[in-house]
């Protein structure tokens, strides 16, 4: 399978189960591009504030945030662009 690079680096996308993120920021700091942020104006069912893509377009696939995350609440995935 090719994955297009821009920049010798594929291109991604992350998506989280927000409703199950307990806003530890482990996936924030282990994000190489920022493009992990938490939420700093609206809190998830459970009463955290959850993470999200600050910067979507600067994904790389890497998939760091979803290994750290205890909850396994993010999804990586390679896209084409």
């Amino acid at each position: 399978m090719d994955v297009i690079r821009r920049n010798n680096m594929a291109k991604g996308k992350v998506t989280f189960d927000q409703d199950y993120c307990k806003g530890c920021a482990l996936c924030v700091s282990v994000c190489p591009k920022n493009v992990l942020a938490l939420k700093t104006d609206e809190l998830n069912p459970k009463g955290y504030r959850p993470a999200y893509a600050k910067n979507p377009d600067d994904c790389i696939a890497c998939t760091n945030c979803a290994i750290i995350c205890p909850d396994s609440v993010i999804s990586v995935y390679r896209v084409e662009e």
